[in-house]
């Protein structure tokens, strides 16, 4: 798996990692001074941080548990379920108009349907707090810049690789740990898993099944979404109760990672993609960098699975075992 580089692709691009012409309208990785510029390779040494600072990792920190890893403080620690059954995916450029080329279903349909069984996605984004414990319990070589924002602020500057190995982490953590909830318990062991959803999952998760443009409905909200200003703000810090299922932050702050590769539709569940496969990666959301266009449910942005970047940060899964990557 290639970790060397960060090429990106447009969302109207037709070749994954090509930037071709709609990069000027919609760079799904731009920001101000970003643009075009290539990652320093992901095993830079200059880059690693030995161990998060203590600052990343508070005694006490509102709304999360320090003695669970600091996930949130509720009954699941955090996920949040959505129920099995079918969803719309993908956009209609005739009813949308900012739609961009690969969000299009197939040449004959605009938009296709997708049945998936009942999964778990996080309440928030991956903190910094969270990170940093893992990478304080692990001693992983994470970017030092991963643990400059404020605890409850989503880690960012982080690669596709180390999202993962923050999942495999907090899986085996909540098999093992006293902390975990009786029926998260049981979820694990009954072979479910924490990982990074699938592309079709997070769109599920932030759509729901009604085909909205943006998760709390058709319009633009400036007050449900952290975007084109200076950086992050806070999981959660833009409360969504129009969501479909209450989830802040599927639009704006950072780009989540998927473990869907980039790829044209149709979508096709049973077709996960190899992890150790050499491709782009899917992002959604959008970022705190990002116009609203780039914020809409169906807005697909893809990555080499080297890149570090100040608006990519992720969110967890918990997928049952038809719908999860063989045990690694």
């Amino acid at each position: 798996m290639s970790t060397s580089t960060a090429s990106h692709a447009s969302p109207g691009t037709d070749s994954p990692g090509v930037v071709g012409p709609a990069v000027l309208a919609a760079l799904v990785v731009s920001a101000a001074g970003w643009l075009g510029l290539q990652s320093a390779p992901a095993e830079d040494d200059a880059a690693v941080a030995a161990a998060p600072p203590a600052a990343a990792t508070p005694a006490d920190l509102p709304g999360f548990r320090a003695d669970a890893w600091y996930l949130p403080d509720d009954a699941q620690l955090g996920f949040v379920e959505i129920p099995a059954g079918r969803f719309f995916m993908g956009a209609d450029p005739s009813t949308d108009p900012e739609a961009f080329d690969n969000e299009r279903w197939s040449a004959a349909s605009a938009q296709g349907t997708v049945d998936l069984p009942a999964y778990f996605i996080g309440r928030y984004e991956v903190t910094v707090a969270q990170f940093a414990a893992f990478a304080t319990a692990t001693g992983f070589g994470a970017d030092s810049q991963a643990f400059e924002a404020p605890p409850d602020r989503p880690v960012a500057n982080v690669s596709w690789p180390d999202a993962l190995a923050y999942c495999r982490w907090l899986d085996g953590a909540l098999r093992s740990g006293p902390q975990t909830p009786p029926a998260l318990s049981e979820r694990l062991q009954a072979g479910w898993q924490v990982t990074l959803p699938t592309e079709a999952q997070w769109e599920k998760a932030a759509r729901g099944t009604d085909g909205r443009r943006y998760p709390w409905g058709e319009e633009m909200r400036r007050d449900r979404a952290a975007l084109q200003n200076g950086g992050a703000g806070p999981v959660g810090g833009d409360p969504c109760p129009e969501c479909p299922y209450g989830l802040p932050d599927m639009s704006g702050n950072v780009w989540e990672w998927t473990r869907s590769p980039l790829g044209p539709y149709p979508f096709d569940e049973a077709n996960r993609g190899d992890l150790d496969a050499d491709a782009l990666w899917v992002m959604r959301g959008g970022s705190f960098t990002d116009p609203p266009r780039n914020l809409r449910t169906t807005t697909r942005g893809g990555a080499d699975p080297g890149a570090r970047r100040p608006f990519i940060g992720f969110r967890l899964a918990l997928s049952p075992p038809s719908s999860t990557e063989p045990p690694r």
